[in-house]
C-alpha cells in the first residue's frame, strides 16, 4: 500500500524542493530555510520516494535539476501558488467584516420579509457580500444538508440539527375570485369548502404539505384543480376564477381578489431563519444570524 504523506509536510517538503531547485546548493538552501542540511535532505529523500523518480543530481558546484526534478518543481509552483490563492480567498470569504453569506429563501418571501431583512444587515456590515437563493423549501433543505447554503428562510422547521429562529407569523385565509358565491362571509369553515375546487403548491412543498394538514385535520379532501409553485401566481389564478385558495393574507386583493378569514386556529405559518447545528456557521454566517438575532423584533 502507498504511504500515506501528510498534507502539511507534503506542501512544505515542496516549498523547499522549490527553494533548493532556486539556490541549487544544499548548504545555501538549508541556511536560507533555517533548517539543518539532513532535515532538507530527508525532505527531498521523502519527494523522491513518493514520486518514484531521482529529482537532482550532485555536482561539484552543488546540485541540478534531473528532466524529471524540472517536470516536479514546475507542478511544486503551481501547487504552491494554487495553495497560497485558496488560503488568500478563503480568508477573504471567512472574514467576519467583508466574507460572503450564502442564504436560501421561500419564493414568496422575495418581495417583503428578506429584503428587508437584507437591507437591515447591509446598513450593519456593508462589505459583506450576500449571496441569495430563491428555491422551494425542498430545496433549500437539499442545500441546507449539502452546505451549498448556510441559512434560510423557510416556513417548514426540519427535524434534527436544524436551529429555528421565527421571524414573522402569517394568518392564512381563504382567497377567492370577486363573484364567488361566499365573497360575503365573515368567517370560513374549511368544511364549507368541499365542493370548491383548489389551487395550490405542488407535491413535495413546505406549503402544500400545511394545505394538506389543515384539510386532514378538518376532515375533508379538498379538490386540486391547478398547482403552482409561486404563491402570487396561485392568487392570480383565483383572481382568473380557475379555482380557490388557502394564502397567507397580504397575498389577497393583489389581483381583485378577496381574503376571508378561517375559523382553523392553526390556519397560521411561521416564516423563521433556519441553520445547521451540527458544526458552527463561518464567521460572516455567523455575523449575519446574530444580526437578526439580536435586531429583529420577535413575532
Amino acid at each position: 500500500m502507498r504511504p500515506t504523506y501528510d498534507a502539511v509536510v507534503l506542501l512544505r517538503d515542496l516549498d523547499w524542493l522549490v527553494a533548493l531547485a532556486d539556490h541549487q546548493h544544499m548548504t545555501d538552501t538549508a541556511a536560507v530555510l533555517g533548517v539543518s542540511q539532513p532535515t532538507l535532505s530527508r525532505a527531498l529523500s521523502r519527494i523522491e520516494s513518493e514520486l518514484g523518480a531521482r529529482l537532482f543530481e550532485r555536482v561539484p558546484t552543488g546540485v541540478h535539476l534531473t528532466p524529471n526534478g524540472e517536470l516536479a518543481v514546475t507542478a511544486a509552483r503551481d501547487l504552491i501558488a494554487r495553495y497560497d490563492q485558496l488560503t488568500v480567498e478563503l480568508a477573504a470569504r471567512l472574514n467576519p467584516d467583508s466574507g460572503v453569506v450564502r442564504l436560501a429563501f421561500l419564493d414568496s418571501m422575495a418581495t417583503s420579509l428578506v429584503p428587508q431583512l437584507l437591507r437591515g444587515f447591509h446598513e450593519h456590515a456593508p462589505a459583506i457580500r450576500v449571496l441569495l437563493s430563491q428555491e422551494p423549501h425542498h430545496h433549500i433543505r437539499n442545500d441546507l444538508q449539502s452546505g451549498a447554503v448556510e441559512l434560510a428562510v423557510t416556513s417548514w422547521r426540519e427535524p434534527g440539527n436544524f436551529g429555528w429562529l421565527p421571524l414573522q407569523r402569517e394568518r392564512l385565509v381563504l382567497v377567492v375570485p370577486p363573484a364567488h358565491p361566499l365573497r360575503t362571509r365573515d368567517r370560513i369553515a374549511l368544511s364549507d369548502l368541499s365542493n370548491d375546487e383548489f389551487v395550490t403548491t405542488p407535491l413535495g412543498f413546505g406549503y402544500r404539505t400545511l394545505f394538506d394538514t389543515l384539510f386532514a385535520e378538518a376532515g375533508v379532501i379538498p379538490k386540486i384543480s391547478f398547482e403552482s409553485a409561486d404563491l402570487a401566481t396561485i392568487e392570480g389564478l383565483v383572481a382568473a376564477g380557475l379555482g380557490v385558495a388557502i394564502l397567507p393574507e397580504q397575498f389577497a386583493g393583489t389581483s381583485g381578489t378577496i381574503g376571508l378569514p378561517l375559523t382553523t386556529p392553526t390556519a397560521r405559518r411561521t416564516i423563521a431563519l433556519t441553520w445547521r447545528t451540527d458544526h458552527p456557521l463561518a464567521p460572516p454566517a455567523a455575523r449575519f444570524h446574530h444580526y437578526v438575532e439580536s435586531t429583529w423584533p420577535k413575532p
